[in-house]
């Protein structure tokens, strides 16, 4: 048995019913995000359960072996010239382990999204797309598509509609804007239901994308369980 991840908690209101698990950066932790909750719009939201996981520490190549907090390592500038797989695929095990722990919890895969930022964007990508059950959506932040040649053949049914929330920023030196639209593209070539934002930033967080974060959430995560049409 997989063992769980540490993790942040936070909930919106008494007796979450449904769950985002928010994956952070290289080099960060679970406390990366966790502030970002009170500043989300969740009026109309069902209750919700906010996981922040803290990655495990590894060395991390392109940073000279230096150990970090890293989801994989990273081999290569470009990111997918040369990739970790084994290392994706360990940390997609400890992901869908954190999926298991909510639904053992009580809250239904179909109430939980799956969010990630930079390496937490490629492990939600990763791991949503490939999950045997319906979730209620992806945010992909900041970030990129990884193993993408073998997504066509490992991608599960289950999601193929599940809406996707991709931001970028538009002068992000870290995660190139043209990686990001490649990884777009692959997934829209998929049939994927991507709604993709670009918004006047380096590798960050800009206030309009809160809003639009908060909408999206909104969105797949009503109150009445019945999703509404992602705009």
């Amino acid at each position: 048995m997989t063992q769980l991840l540490e993790t942040i908690e936070i909930e919106s209101a008494p007796k979450p019913s449904a769950a985002v698990i928010w994956l952070h950066g290289l080099g960060a932790s679970g406390d990366d995000f966790a502030a970002i909750v009170p500043e989300l719009d969740l009026r109309g939201c069902a209750p919700i359960r906010f996981v922040f996981p803290h990655a495990p520490e590894m060395p991390v190549s392109i940073n000279n072996g230096y150990v970090m907090p890293a989801w994989y390592d990273i081999l290569t500038q470009d990111l997918v010239r040369r990739e970790d797989a084994a290392g994706i695929l360990a940390s997609a095990r400890a992901i869908e382990a954190l999926i298991a722990d909510q639904v053992a919890r009580g809250i239904a895969p179909q109430q939980i999204v799956l969010a990630g930022f930079s390496q937490g964007c490629a492990m939600a990508l990763h791991t949503g797309l490939r999950h045997n059950q319906r979730l209620a959506g992806i945010m992909a932040l900041s970030g990129y598509l990884p193993l993408s040649d073998t997504l066509a053949a490992e991608r599960s049914a289950a999601n193929a509609t599940t809406p996707i929330y991709m931001a970028h920023g538009q002068v992000d030196p870290v995660v190139m804007l043209a990686r990001a639209e490649a990884s777009r593209d692959t997934l829209q070539a998929l049939g994927y239901h991507v709604f993709w934002n670009t918004y006047p930033m380096p590798h960050s967080v800009h206030p309009q994308e809160i809003a639009d974060i908060g909408r999206f959430l909104q969105t797949v995560l009503p109150a009445s369980g019945v999703p509404a049409e992602t705009r």
